[in-house]
């Protein structure tokens, strides 16, 4: 039986996500990195790009990180959450620096870039006991964190296990994105040694093949660069990691084809234990920017299984979702509940609405 979540007594309660919200240094359009003398600034990050679009979708949400104190930088990025309803009050000011990255877009067959400055920033200086997550989870749903902040710095990788100890002792649903960077594990732990602790509190894990292979150390034999859906080695994988952690009820895999910078097949396969799901498949050919594309099927399925009837249709809306994502400049989603139903109904054309 599937475990759809009681939409009336959880659909209203918050959806929390935690990590670093970074400053996002871009050159315009598809230059390379000071081409010109100039960037084009917007925030993003993981954990904060999935409240935005659990947000933009209607649904309650809260993002929690640590920034730096008396910073202006920092209180812009505040205020641009604010603005897509995202509760920052839980919000901690501390110690350190904000971080960056800088992205160069990719085109045709020229790859993007990211150049990560994050050292010492306030999320990476966070310690167990900085956060009070017992007042942040106080009526709250679902928990989501992603791999990208146990990674950060050691003192962060047991911020982020506590974070997730507590919310499983408050009885939240735990969901969490693997997102295995291999420029950030620098601080002596391997990814595996950390995330392989921290996923056993998982409850809903989201992943693309590479991150279960880099992250968790299960192989199955699934081609991470082939880019083509083999059923029967995914299921297996997906098997494999439910065999792992007996106590998560479900592993959905993204599959990204990048067949060149500017073009990318997209979809998402999904067991929850009863059903190996797979979702539709869509051809996005001119990607205006893939940045936060995960970030926005993470947030399309937290709303899919609060808000739908089956996980069937908790998949496709996820993979919608994330599939319009890529038409939006910048790592926040921007897309309506009626903007995805659309396209799920078969408006793919881009025609103008007048």
């Amino acid at each position: 039986m599937e475990f759809i979540y009681n939409i009336v007594s959880t659909m209203l309660k918050p959806i929390v996500t935690f990590g670093e919200i970074m400053l996002r240094l871009a050159p315009p359009g598809m230059e390379r990195l000071l081409q010109s003398p100039q960037f084009v600034a917007t925030f993003g990050g993981g954990e904060a790009n999935v409240a935005v679009a659990v947000a933009q979708l209607g649904l309650p949400a809260a993002y929690v990180t640590v920034l730096p104190d008396a910073n202006p930088i920092a209180d812009a990025a505040i205020g641009e959450l604010r603005r897509f309803g995202v509760d920052t009050s839980h919000i901690v000011r501390g110690k350190g620096r904000m971080g960056i990255y800088y992205l160069e877009a990719g085109a045709n067959q020229r790859a993007s870039k990211v150049v990560y400055d994050r050292a010492n920033s306030a999320i990476a200086l966070a310690r167990p006991g900085d956060i009070d997550w017992d007042r942040v989870f106080d009526g709250a749903g679902w928990f989501h964190i992603t791999g990208i902040t146990p990674a950060i710095s050691a003192s962060a990788a047991e911020l982020s296990l506590e974070s997730m100890r507590r919310a499983r002792q408050k009885g939240l649903t735990v969901s969490c994105d693997l997102n295995y960077r291999k420029n950030l594990w620098k601080y002596g732990k391997t990814a595996v040694e950390v995330m392989r602790e921290l996923t056993r509190y998982v409850d809903i894990a989201i992943a693309n093949e590479e991150d279960v292979q880099m992250a968790l150390g299960i192989q199955s034999g699934v081609d991470v660069h082939s880019g083509e859906l083999d059923r029967g080695a995914y299921q297996k994988l997906t098997a494999q990691v439910l065999d792992a952690y007996p106590e998560m009820k479900a592993i959905a895999i993204t599959l990204r084809e990048s067949k060149s910078a500017s073009h990318n097949g997209w979809a998402a396969c999904m067991n929850d234990r009863t059903s190996f799901l797979v979702s539709r498949h869509y051809e996005i050919t001119h990607i205006v920017d893939r940045v936060g594309g995960g970030d926005s099927f993470a947030g399309g399925l937290i709303y899919g299984l609060l808000s739908l009837p089956t996980h069937q249709e908790a998949l496709e809306f996820a993979v919608a979702a994330s599939c319009l994502k890529h038409s939006f400049m910048g790592d926040f989603y921007r897309a309506t509940v009626a903007e995805v139903n659309a396209l799920l109904k078969g408006d793919g054309s881009g025609r103008v609405q007048r």
